[in-house]
């Protein structure tokens, strides 16, 4: 059996669950060194997460309404003075729920694996800061016309029927935030019949009568219009961090989801990876691209420099209005085996977060990092065999 072929990383009660894992040792990691120095890509040994039992829910309640902002009043200095995790917490976090498209339910718990040792990774330093969801003079750019908007890694970026926005990571994948379908108590109303939208140019033969009937399936019009197609979602996997964690201050380090469609969607998707420090990113910055509902029918691209960190969440200064919520934060970095530069999504944009501190109430734009333990999750989702899952 595979499980007795990787040691268990359970230990005796209350024993901590590092959840940093040593990179392996990459050139190019440090402070640039001539003009042949690039951003590479950090390779880490990962864990694994397998399921170990699974069994049927009641069919959910569809009462919650879709929230595209979250709120928490547990801030970046809050995030780091948490303690970590035990294994068997971890356990329970990374844990799922599955809702299928017929309405079933099932939970499915899950076993936590290493292949080599672990080891405590620093917690990142930084400053909290005091800002808006637009910084200023407001740093958004709408992108137009087919040749960006249905090129990649523009394409990557899909709306979801709930008002949220969703990253292609695979053939028939989406990862989007969590809140965009489950409230960490039931399911956002609509989730039954949740659907993906495709942008694609708008032709002659779509009249009147094959015209969406809906604002949403249309972008601006222009002398290239173009309208989303849709794509029924077959199942969602969310983790048991947020609909456990929800009604605490820690649930928004598991505000993430994935989406299995009903088809594959035949584009190209951009693929998940470890998220490294922020001063390891390239200019520190990240870049990700949504719907934000200030600009209907746009997409909307955005870059910025990462303000703070902790272990699961990023804090930033990147403008952005509700609807930009499960967009793909994604950074370009070198894949040394390949000799070759590569765009990987390395979190989820969570969205606007009003923290209470000290009485005096600061907002702060926050996005999910894909630890180890989360890029072992989510890409046995995708592949279901952890030998697929072995390069971050």
């Amino acid at each position: 059996m595979i499980l007795k072929m990787v040691p268990s990383m359970a230990g005796p009660p209350g024993r901590l669950l590092f959840l940093v894992l040593l990179p392996l040792g990459v050139a190019g990691q440090g402070a640039p060194h001539g003009a042949s120095w690039k951003p590479t890509w950090p390779a880490y040994r990962l864990p694994v997460v397998l399921p170990q039992s699974t069994h049927t829910l009641a069919k959910p309640d569809y009462g919650a309404e879709a929230k595209l902002e979250v709120s928490s009043l547990c801030g970046p200095e809050c995030h780091k003075g948490a303690p970590l995790p035990t294994y068997e917490e971890a356990r329970q976090y990374l844990s799922y729920e599955t809702l299928y498209s017929n309405g079933s339910r099932t939970e499915t718990r899950v076993g936590i694996y290493v292949l080599g040792p672990a080891a405590r990774g620093a917690r990142a330093a930084g400053r909290a800061r005091a800002k808006r969801q637009i910084y200023g003079h407001d740093s958004r750019f709408s992108i137009f016309g087919k040749d960006f908007l249905l090129n990649y890694p523009f394409s990557t970026s899909v709306k979801l029927s709930t008002g949220c926005t969703g990253t292609l990571v695979a053939e028939r994948h989406v990862l989007t935030a969590a809140h965009c379908i489950h409230d960490g108590k039931s399911y956002v109303k609509g989730t039954q019949k949740l659907r993906v939208g495709f942008l694609r140019p708008r032709h002659p033969k779509d009249g009147a009568r094959g015209a969406p009937a809906h604002p949403r399936n249309a972008t601006a019009a222009g002398p290239e219009a173009l309208r989303f197609q849709w794509i029924r979602v077959k199942r969602t996997h969310v983790p048991k961090g947020w609909i456990q964690g929800n009604a605490n201050d820690l649930g928004m380090d598991y505000d993430y989801a994935l989406l299995e469609l009903k088809k594959p969607h035949k584009r190209k998707f951009m693929r998940i990876g470890v998220s490294p420090p922020a001063k390891q990113l390239p200019g520190g910055r990240i870049h990700f691209s949504g719907y934000d509902n200030d600009r209907p029918g746009n997409l909307v691209y955005r870059f910025c420099e990462v303000g703070d960190e902790t272990h699961d969440l990023l804090y930033q200064r990147c403008d952005a209005q509700p609807g930009a919520s499960g967009s793909g934060v994604y950074v370009r970095m070198w894949r040394r085996p390949q000799r070759r530069w590569e765009r990987k999504v390395i979190g989820i944009f969570s969205g606007h977060q009003w923290v209470d501190m000290n009485g005096s109430p600061q907002d702060f734009n926050v996005a999910v990092r894909i630890t180890p333990l989360k890029y072992a999750q989510i890409c046995y989702w995708i592949k279901g065999n952890y030998l697929d899952c072995r390069e971050g």
